[in-house]
């Protein structure tokens, strides 16, 4: 498995170079890879599908150290689950690859998309097959981050730009809630792999941290998928070229939150609060989306949409919880990802043959684009949940899930009788109106695709039909075992075209009855849509906008007051800083360290502690630089004296001198400096806050001082210097040699500061400010 994802991110490092040899060939070859690994999983058919068929219980598990010191691994699982998600995105994933050959021919950053597709791949491949925790989210984000790429593709429109913004940091912002989910998750299970969180027998469920780390992980996977009210970044991403439409729509980075919904629920399912949570935000989610797809003119928005709709039904499979429902839950996961690739890359297949893709400008595009019109007519009979295509089968065993969920499952079951009806409509817009009928003036130009546009559709949606026909190629091995990861028990699934005269035959028909009348009645329909549409007034991409705009303003307000650009203002937030969190601390921490009484000096340390204090005052009231700067030497002077008079002759030397050289150095250049500020010009609140911070914490730092003074100090590190200096170094001064010879390179670090500082200095001094003059003024 690492070396499928591993292998994967290699393609992506060299597919720019790829295409840059063979410009016409490139996506052929690059496709070979993907396909090889799909081939590779493909292999491992019989073993994991033997864990849903009755035989099996453990999932393959490959494990990696990465980070032992924080026992972190790279750990990989395939269990049914996996298997279905890494065949979905290396397989679509592959047609993606050929049929962006063909969408992006000669486009001047092809390589460069090829870059960005292909490593998107290996992440979401990374994200489905990773057991541990950690490795999860490293792959979720970069999902995010690579799908932020592939949006704003077309980065020279300002709407791409938007997009990519909006859908990055939505989902990135729940991915920070993920993360925090998932670090809860580790410390309360007592494990950070989900093979062994579930095999614990740990009830997380009973866990006073159960609601926090649940509320984490669904904000996550919601904003992933889309949910309501996390919708709005679906459509828009629509502004990314087709290619990558299609693949996050149908196999990719929208299915990763129902991924982690389903790969959850063994652990965090089966409660309250999990059904209720993700059958109500699945059902509106579903709804939302039928509604919002009749209201659409573009194919892609309608296909968008569409899968709004699918993301809240396969969430609210999982939160039923009934045995019908997660079945339902892999049938319908594979019928969506194969109808659903097939309509977008078939939709990009008109678009790129008539030039548009608005319903409204085609009509009779079947005289020119037949095999494109069969693709689409396939693929759209299967998302309308028609017989024989596998949409169908996956309708009739989500009907059964709800009638399993008693009363409240009625309620469930007519919204999605609504929402289903709603799907009918919207293959009749993607399919119906624009082949059928007179032709249009953009069908009159139009022209069919090449064979790289129409494979992967062609193939996609032959294989949603033929699943129809022969239900039990997937459900034998592959089916069952998705059911058995999902719920955690081994389950055997068996599928079937014609169920017989069921409850749930009967409510298939009331859907396709409902949705014919709501497509021959689309005018009508949409104008009372519309009206809903005015009388709701929702709009949550507008109020996306009012938030970003809200931050920016609040920002710039705080940056404006935090940096106004003058030192004194930095100085005044730094030492409150410090003040407020020593200050703080010793609070909390019991009080003072230390009492006056305990203070102990000489006579000759009190004079030279009032030198200090003298020498303070007098640079706080200088009225000139020499002023300031001569204060201050007589409290540098008279700190020397201190280390002198205490017993630290080599300290007191080297503070002598480079106070010495200090204020030589400052009085060079006292004829180079800005005019000094003078101190009336601080108004006198300001003089009297900056007075009381200083005090303050100088009163602090003082105190603590004492206190770590009057400590007991080891002197184990003293005895040590003094015995191994001559002995080691050939030095009698026991400062010098620590300072040349055990911190070496500690005192070339400090020296080079001191340098590079000095450099900065005379740099400052050397340079003229510019004066740009405005109005004719300065």
């Amino acid at each position: 498995m690492l070396t499928a994802v591993l292998a994967i991110f290699l393609l992506a490092a060299v597919a720019p170079t790829v295409h840059r040899f063979l410009p016409h060939q490139s996506h052929w070859v690059l496709a070979l890879v993907p396909a090889a690994v799909t081939a590779w999983f493909a292999m491992q058919l019989p073993e994991v599908g033997a864990i849903g068929s009755g035989h099996g219980e453990q999932a393959v598990i490959q494990v990696i150290p990465w980070i032992p010191s924080l026992g972190v691994e790279l750990a990989f699982r395939l269990d049914g689950l996996a298997l279905m998600f890494a065949l979905l995105i290396t397989g679509i994933g592959t047609f993606i690859v050929i049929y962006a050959g063909g969408y992006l021919h000669g486009h001047v950053h092809q390589g460069r998309f090829y870059l960005f597709i292909i490593a998107f791949m290996a992440s979401m491949l990374g994200l489905v097959l990773a057991d541990d925790v950690v490795s999860l989210f490293v792959f979720w984000e970069l999902t995010s981050i690579t799908s932020f790429m592939l949006i704003s593709f077309n980065h020279e429109d300002p709407s791409s730009r938007r997009s990519a913004v909006q859908a990055l940091l939505v989902t990135a912002s729940g991915g920070l809630a993920l993360l925090g989910g998932l670090v809860l998750l580790g410390q309360t299970a007592g494990s950070f792999r989900l093979t062994e969180i579930e095999a614990s027998g740990v009830d997380l469920r009973q866990h006073a941290l159960y609601l926090p780390i649940l509320a984490l992980l669904l904000l996550g996977a919601f904003t992933k998928s889309a949910q309501v009210p996390f919708h709005f970044w679906l459509p828009n991403a629509m502004d990314a070229p087709t290619p990558v439409s299609a693949y996050l729509h149908s196999a990719t980075m929208v299915k990763a939150g129902v991924y982690l919904v389903a790969r959850l629920n063994p652990t965090m399912g089966g409660t309250d609060v999990w059904f209720y949570t993700l059958v109500g935000f699945g059902t509106v989610t579903a709804l939302w989306g039928g509604y919002m797809a009749l209201r659409s003119v573009d194919m892609k928005k309608i296909l968008a949409y569409t899968t709004l709709f699918a993301l809240g039904t396969l969430v609210m499979l999982v939160g039923l919880g009934t045995p019908y429902a997660f079945q339902a839950f892999g049938v319908f996961l594979l019928a969506h990802a194969l109808y659903k690739g097939a309509l977008f890359m078939a939709a990009g297949s008109v678009d790129h043959g008539s030039g548009t893709r608005d319903v409204r400008e085609l009509s009779g595009l079947w005289g020119k684009m037949k095999v494109t019109g069969v693709i689409i007519a396939l693929a759209s009979l299967s998302m309308a949940g028609l017989p024989p295509f596998f949409g169908f089968i996956g309708k009739e065993v989500m009907y059964e899930g709800m009638l399993e969920a008693g009363s409240f499952g009625i309620i469930v079951t007519i919204s999605m009788i609504l929402a289903n009806a709603t799907m009918l409509g919207a293959a009749g817009l993607v399919f119906w109106k624009p082949f059928m009928g007179r032709p249009s003036p953009a069908a009159d130009h139009a022209h069919e695709s090449g064979i790289a546009l129409l494979l992967g559709p062609a193939a996609l949606a032959g294989l949603g039909l033929l699943f129809g026909l022969f239900s039990g190629i997937p459900g034998a091995n592959l089916l069952g075992a998705v059911t058995t990861a999902v719920t955690g028990i081994d389950t055997v699934l068996d599928l079937h075209l014609w169920h017989g005269i069921t409850p749930a035959l009967g409510l298939s028909v009331i859907t396709v009855a409902l949705g014919v009348v709501l497509f021959l009645a689309l005018g009508r329909v949409k104008s009372a849509l519309d009206g809903l549409a005015r009388v709701s007034r929702i709009n949550v991409d507008a109020a996306w906008d009012h938030i970003l705009a809200g931050l920016d303003a609040v920002f710039t307000v705080v940056t404006r007051r935090m940096q106004p650009g003058y030192l004194r203002t930095y100085m005044f937030l730094t030492f409150l800083s410090i003040t407020v969190l020593l200050g703080g601390t010793i609070l909390l921490k019991g009080g003072l360290p230390i009492g006056i009484g305990s203070i102990e000096a000489s006579y000759l340390g009190w004079f030279l502690a009032a030198l200090m204090v003298i020498g303070t005052i007098g640079a706080v009231a200088a009225t000139s630089r020499l002023q300031a700067i001569t204060a201050l030497s007589v409290v540098g002077l008279a700190i020397a004296l201190l280390f002198l008079v205490y017993g630290a002759p080599d300290v007191g030397i080297t503070q002598l001198m480079v106070e010495t050289l200090t204020v030589i150095i400052i009085v060079l250049v006292l004829a180079r400096l800005p005019p000094f500020k003078k101190r009336e010009q601080l108004s006198n609140w300001v003089r009297l806050r900056n007075g009381a911070v200083s005090i303050a914490l100088g009163a602090i730092v003082t105190s603590i001082l004492l206190a770590v003074s009057a400590i007991e100090q080891p002197l184990d590190l003293s005895e040590f210097f003094a015995a191994r200096s001559y002995v080691d170094a050939h030095g009698r001064n026991v400062v010098n040699v620590i300072l040349v010879d055990f911190r070496g390179f500690d005192t070339l670090g400090e020296i080079t500061v001191v340098a590079v500082a000095g450099l900065g200095v005379f740099a400052l001094l050397k340079a003229r400010l510019s004066r740009k003059v405005q109005g004719g003024a300065d």
